[in-house]
């Protein structure tokens, strides 16, 4: 958890993926343009002041949907500013190169199934669809203190590029790095086991808050819901087969 905020992917995972089989048409530029922007916004909130300061500012905050928000959260900007603004922030590096990671190993494929226009919408929709889930968990079932926390990070918008690499390509392989261990697996494995981990810890974090560790699972889980049913609406044409 970063300090005065909710990172919704700050906890190091347990298999993390290293490479696919499948290939794509063309360079993914708007994959690339994504990983720039997140990037660039990191650099600047490690700029001038303090970048905790920075996630005070632009984080987003449950409360605002629904307040009341607690004197601790200041003057936040407006939903739907704030969700646009967050999804660009991180609170670390692990917490940045693990959501980058994701994103250029899965999101190629899928930017190329759907187009680069589209899949900068499908992405930015994704985001704010894991922010709806997570902010009505925190309103349903936290207080107000919790809401009054900023969330930030682009694990939701991710969620939805591995969601969506779900259902486009169940069969593809993936080099993952597991428990000391590097082997491929299937795409569907890989990705139903780190969704269902999701689910299994967001459950626990609802009874226990403290064992969230200030990640935002449910983030993960809107965000990949919203990848599986969406996808289709969004898809242009298909991805190319796995070479193997």
């Amino acid at each position: 958890m970063a300090p005065g905020g909710a990172a919704d992917g700050a906890r190091p995972p347990l298999m993390l993926p290293l490479r696919d089989n499948v290939p794509t048409r063309s360079f993914p530029v708007m994959t690339v343009a994504l990983i720039a922007a997140n990037v660039l916004v990191w650099l600047w909130e490690l700029t001038g002041s303090p970048w905790e300061s920075d996630v005070v500012s632009y984080g987003f905050y449950p409360c605002t949907v629904s307040g009341p928000c607690l004197s601790e959260a200041g003057d936040p900007l407006s939903f739907p500013i704030a969700a646009f603004t967050s999804m660009f922030m991180h609170a670390g590096w692990e917490h940045i190169v693990g959501n980058m990671l994701f994103l250029w190993i899965f999101g190629n494929n899928v930017e190329d199934a759907l187009g680069r226009l589209r899949f900068a919408g499908f992405y930015l929709l994704g985001g704010l669809a894991a922010t709806a889930l997570q902010t009505a968990v925190t309103l349903g079932y936290g207080d107000p203190a919790g809401a009054s926390i900023p969330n930030i990070g682009a694990s939701g918008a991710v969620s939805a590029v591995l969601g969506a690499y779900i259902v486009l390509l169940p069969r593809a392989s993936v080099l993952t790095w597991v428990f000391f261990v590097i082997r491929e697996i299937r795409a569907f494995w890989f990705l139903g086991i780190w969704f269902g981990l999701q689910l299994f810890l967001g459950s626990q974090s609802l009874v226990q808050p403290a064992a969230g560790g200030g990640v935002a699972f449910f983030a993960h889980v809107g965000g990949f819901a919203f990848g599986m049913l969406a996808v289709r609406a969004f898809t242009i044409r298909r991805p190319l087969q796995p070479e193997y």
